[in-house]
């Protein structure tokens, strides 16, 4: 299998080598082990004859001109994490001229991945429209609003979709890896997660700071200060929308625009976040946790975990 990983200036250093250590280590693993799977032959390569990662290491690039169409397509994440530096950056000479080349090797039948910041240079091109995608959690509202055409879902960590796959932020490059290695050979990919000591993991809802995404948005951040103060009550979406002096439909609207999300979501999100803190910090009951997040019982909080998390109790309890 060919794969490219497009270097760009001023990546993520963690990204592009977590891409490169996965590939190699799967290729050392499967010849060593005898195992009979496709091997990954990874190249990388630059819109510029000189590439340098944000922390300042020169990356050896080869040319784009004249390869040979790959397989896959790999974008590692930008360092530019906050949108005040990173929307900039995506008007970039290289990264411009990066967008056309993505365009053409698509054209041409080759798969594309970007992981993190990654997922922005993919939606950026156009061809991610109409598609299914994730991207880093804290950038999920300025990623809406500029890619309204992209269907959006945070909640996990990697999403396929037609001939692009995408995974959400920074150590996710691993996750995007191991997908990528698991789609030639199951065992190889649970090989590598073994030997670099990585659980799978399925959603990115349990590493969201909630009020942290809230804080694009005036009226969000009211109604989400609003839910915190009354997180162990019975919440009407009516009640609250009065409280804060709008309407629910306003409520609504303006949460699915930024979030993407309904108010019962977001709700459950901050239950969420509330009920894994104290699972982590309390040595409260299951049902008293419950009840202290508005539910009635444990068993609905153990529901709801199980669904959003992909983990249960036990895995959220710390060991003793």
């Amino acid at each position: 299998m060919r794969i490219y990983i497009l270097a760009l200036e001023g990546m993520f250093d963690t990204g592009l080598a977590t891409v490169l250590d996965a590939l190699t280590t799967a290729n050392t693993l499967a010849q060593w082990t005898g195992m009979s799977t496709p091997g990954f032959d990874v190249t990388v390569m630059g819109v510029r004859p000189q590439v340098h990662t944000a922390l300042g290491l020169q990356v050896p690039v080869h040319e784009i001109a004249d390869a040979p169409i790959p397989d896959w397509v790999i974008v590692p994440a930008l360092a530019d994490i906050v949108p005040e530096r990173l929307l900039p950056t995506l008007a970039r000479d290289d990264v411009v001229d990066a967008l056309d080349v993505l365009r053409r090797w698509r054209d041409a039948g080759a798969r594309l991945a970007a992981a993190c910041t990654g997922t922005f240079i993919l939606a950026e091109s156009g061809l991610l429209d109409g598609r299914e995608a994730t991207t880093t959690w804290w950038l999920t509202p300025v990623f809406r609003q500029r890619y309204p055409d992209v269907h959006l879902d945070v909640h996990r960590l990697v999403v396929p979709s037609g001939m692009m796959v995408t995974a959400g932020a920074a150590l996710s490059h691993l996750d995007l890896a191991l997908w990528l290695i698991r789609n030639n050979s199951p065992e190889l990919a649970a090989l590598v997660a073994k030997y670099l000591v990585f659980d799978t993991r399925l959603s990115q809802s349990g590493y969201v700071i909630s009020d942290h995404v809230a804080h694009s948005d005036p009226l969000i951040e009211r109604f989400d200060r609003w839910v915190r103060e009354h997180l162990d009550s019975t919440l009407a979406l009516d009640s609250i929308a009065e409280a804060l002096g709008t309407s629910k439909r306003t409520l609504s609207r303006r949460l699915d625009s930024v979030l993407g999300k309904t108010p019962v979501e977001y709700i459950q999100d901050l239950r969420i976040e509330r009920a894994v803190h104290l699972l982590k910090t309390s040595k409260h009951s299951v049902d008293q946790i419950a009840e202290q997040i508005g539910y009635a019982d444990g068993v609905t909080l153990r529901t709801l975990l199980r669904r959003r998390l992909g983990k249960g109790i036990r895995e959220l309890r710390p060991r003793e």
